[in-house]
């Protein structure tokens, strides 16, 4: 068994570790720093919050039994894919495709703010009332369908050897609880950070109640898309401590922070606001 075959045989509990890992080090650390104070009761939220994790983990593995690694591996013994095709050396091959699949998640990210029903969906994550290591997880089971159908064409077109899939896979879940987490570190190493990695302050800004601010910081890992596309904002108006998370006009626990709430949330109500592609934004003070 070469490298890459024992990568993709142990890549279910390669990424579990690392999640397990994770999650224990970010839920530690929010009790140790916490960067703001909840207003939600911590066991309603992570019960919700964790109990969609574990639905879309079921929705996933019926619907996409191949999983990433598996299409990853079919692609390399078939050449499909752009780095397969063009016979790109391994050592080239994994840092080119990490970072070239954290810049489609980072696409796929300004596109599902920019299109109205695909914000229906994504708005479960943002309608979040707090903001903690399990907010990163909390998505509706229809956008990790449309984010796994989307992996899947990259990972097709891209053609990226299976070690940079389970590298990225991991990377993705474990920034984003740890860009996700209540935690509070010393300024200077924030700084230092966001020249690279998204930290917990550049992406907060991301989940204000403010449009102009929740249509920044879109990226998850790699903070230079934002940078370079013009969407980085350092920080918000309101300071990390005054600043207003969730969705406006959903503001209900019983609504937002419950289980069946959120996979109700796509279907109720209008939208009127949040979309990136608006000329304007209501308000002067948003402005």
């Amino acid at each position: 068994m070469n490298f890459e075959q024992f990568m993709q045989a142990n890549e279910p509990a390669i990424r579990l570790g690392f999640f397990l890992g994770t999650f224990a080090v970010v839920a530690l650390w929010e009790v140790l720093a916490p960067r703001r104070t909840l207003l939600v009761s911590k066991a309603y939220r992570w019960a919700s919050n964790i109990g969609l994790v574990v639905l879309n983990t079921v929705v996933v593995r019926l619907l996409f039994p191949l999983a990433a690694v598996g299409l990853a591996a079919f692609s390399a013994e078939s050449g499909w894919g752009l780095l397969n095709h063009f016979q790109v050396p391994f050592w080239i091959a994994v840092p080119l495709a990490v970072i070239a699949m954290d810049f489609v998640i980072w696409l796929q990210h300004v596109m599902v703010h920019a299109v109205p029903a695909l914000w229906r969906l994504h708005r479960v994550h943002h309608a979040d009332l707090d903001y903690d290591l399990t907010t990163g997880a909390r998505f509706h089971p229809l956008e990790i369908i449309l984010s796994m159908l989307i992996k899947f064409a990259t990972i097709v077109v891209l053609g990226p050897p299976v070690v940079a899939v389970v590298i990225f896979e991991v990377l993705l879940n474990a920034t984003s609880m740890f860009n996700h987490g209540n935690i509070r570190m010393p300024a200077a190493l924030d700084r230092a950070l966001r020249w690279v990695v998204v930290t917990p302050d550049m992406h907060r800004v991301h989940h204000s109640i403010e449009d102009d601010e929740t249509n920044s910081n879109f990226g998850f890992c790699l903070t230079w898309w934002d940078r370079l596309f013009g969407t980085y904002r350092e920080q918000p108006r309101a300071g990390h401590t005054g600043m207003t998370i969730g969705i406006r006009d959903f503001t209900d626990p019983r609504e937002v922070d419950r289980l069946d709430g959120m996979l109700w949330l796509p279907f109720k109500g209008e939208i009127k606001d949040y979309a990136i592609n608006r000329r304007n934004y209501s308000g002067e003070a948003r402005k």
